[in-house]
C-alpha cells in the first residue's frame, strides 16, 4: 500500500499499524522516514510518541486537532472510554466536554490535547475482583475504528460513583434519561459486585423517576429496596440541603428535581 493511501483510511494511528500496512517485512525506519517526510509535506501530525493523525487537506497541521477518542485510543489500544466520555461514545451526551476518560491499566496516566486533556485511570478494583469487566462495557464504532466503552449500566454507575467525571449530576441525569434501554439484570450484577448502598439507593432513585421509560417493575424496586441503607445517605457529600426520599433512604440536592416530574420529556 503506497502512503497515500493508507494516510485516506486512517485517520489516527500507531507506527506500528503504519510499518505493518507500508512495509510488512519490518522497516520500521523507512516507514519512519517516509512518515517523516509526510509531515513534512503537511499532510501528518505527530500527536504523541509512536502515534501519528492524517491531517486533512487544506488544513493547517499546527492546528488540526485529531478526534480525542481516537488519539486515546491510539495511545493505549487498552482504552476503555467512560463516565462523560461514555455518555458521548453511546449517543447520550446531554452537552459537549473536554476532560475524556478511560479506563486503561498502561502509562501515561494524563495527556493533554489542544483544548482538553485525557485522564487514564484504574478500574474499579471491585470488578477487577468480581471479573467484571468484560460485562462492563461494549463496543461502539467511530470514523475509522472501533472503540470500548463502558455500556450504560456501568457508565450509570460510574456517575453516581463519581459525579466529578461525568460534569455533575444533573448533567449525569440528563443524559442518561436518554439512554435506550438499560439491562436490570446486568445493572444489578454491577452493583452487587461495587457492594455499596448508597448506590443502590441512588440508582432506585433514578429508576423510580424514570421508571416508565426503562420499564422497570414494582419487584425490580423492591429488589433494590432491600439492599438501600438503614439510615439515610446524601446523594452528594457535603450537598447541604435535600429532599429525602423514605423508601431509598437518600436524600436529594433540591435543584435535582425542582420542576422536573417523572418521566417528563426534554422540551
Amino acid at each position: 500500500m503506497d502512503t497515500a493511501t493508507f494516510l485516506q483510511r486512517h485517520q489516527v494511528f500507531r507506527l506500528d499499524e503504519a510499518v505493518e500496512a507500508l512495509d510488512p517485512a519490518g522497516g520500521r525506519r523507512a516507514v519512519s522516514e517516509r512518515l517523516d517526510y509526510a509531515r513534512q509535506r503537511g499532510k501528518v501530525r505527530k500527536v504523541a510518541r509512536g502515534v501519528y493523525a492524517s491531517v486533512p487537506a487544506d488544513m493547517d497541521p499546527e492546528r488540526f486537532q485529531p478526534d480525542p477518542f481516537l488519539v486515546a485510543a491510539a495511545i493505549r489500544p487498552d482504552a476503555v472510554f467512560s463516565h462523560h466520555a461514555a455518555l458521548e461514545l453511546l449517543g447520550a451526551a446531554h452537552s459537549q466536554w473536554r476532560h475524556y476518560t478511560a479506563y486503561s491499566e498502561s502509562h501515561p496516566r494524563h495527556f493533554s490535547l489542544m483544548d482538553g486533556e485525557v485522564q487514564f485511570i484504574a478500574w474499579p478494583r471491585a470488578l477487577v475482583d468480581r471479573g467484571m469487566l468484560t460485562a462492563a462495557r461494549r463496543t461502539v464504532f467511530r470514523l475509522d475504528r472501533s472503540l470500548q466503552v463502558t455500556g450504560p449500566e456501568a457508565t450509570l454507575i460510574d456517575g453516581f460513583r463519581q459525579p466529578g467525571r461525568v460534569g455533575g449530576l444533573a448533567e449525569l441525569i440528563e443524559s442518561a434519561a436518554g439512554f435506550s434501554m438499560l439491562d436490570l439484570a446486568l445493572l444489578f450484577r454491577l452493583l452487587e459486585a461495587h457492594g455499596q448502598k448508597h448506590l443502590w439507593a441512588a440508582l432506585g432513585w433514578f429508576l423510580e423517576t424514570y421508571q416508565t421509560t426503562f420499564f422497570v417493575r414494582e419487584p425490580d424496586l423492591s429488589y433494590i429496596r432491600d439492599h438501600v441503607p438503614a439510615s439515610p445517605r446524601y446523594l452528594i457529600r457535603n450537598q447541604g440541603r435535600g429532599i429525602l426520599f423514605r423508601q431509598w433512604n437518600l436524600i436529594v440536592p433540591e435543584e435535582l428535581i425542582e420542576g422536573r416530574e417523572p418521566d417528563e420529556p426534554e422540551p
